[in-house]
């Protein structure tokens, strides 16, 4: 891969991950594969935002779809994808105890 196509790939992870509705879908893709409907139950969103939500993580190719009978079920797009979220997670959770900003906290950045 080119820098180039690197960074595309990250910016595409971090489109997916920057609303969080998306995030929700992501982490309950992570447990197990859905059907949109159940989905929808589940995070308690409406059916018609979860799908522009789906077709996004779709675009970003981070969930895939897979024909289930009459249904459509999803899942995440390679199984390393929910490693990749927890580690994130982890990795972000550890990072915040070691903030050097002392405005942290009053000015939100960092």
């Amino acid at each position: 891969m080119t820098v180039a196509s690197d960074i595309d790939v990250l910016a595409r992870f971090g489109r997916a991950l920057a609303d969080p509705i998306r995030c929700r879908i992501l982490l309950a893709l992570r447990q197990a594969p859905a059907c949109p409907a159940d989905l929808a139950d589940a995070l308690d969103v409406f059916r018609t935002r979860l799908s522009n939500h789906l077709a996004c993580l779709r675009d970003c190719g981070l969930v895939v779809t897979v024909p289930d009978g009459r249904r459509t079920r999803y899942e995440l797009a390679d199984e390393r994808l929910g490693h990749t979220l927890d580690d994130l997670r982890t990795a972000v959770v550890a990072g915040e105890s070691d903030r050097t900003c002392v405005d942290a906290d009053d000015k939100g950045c960092c």
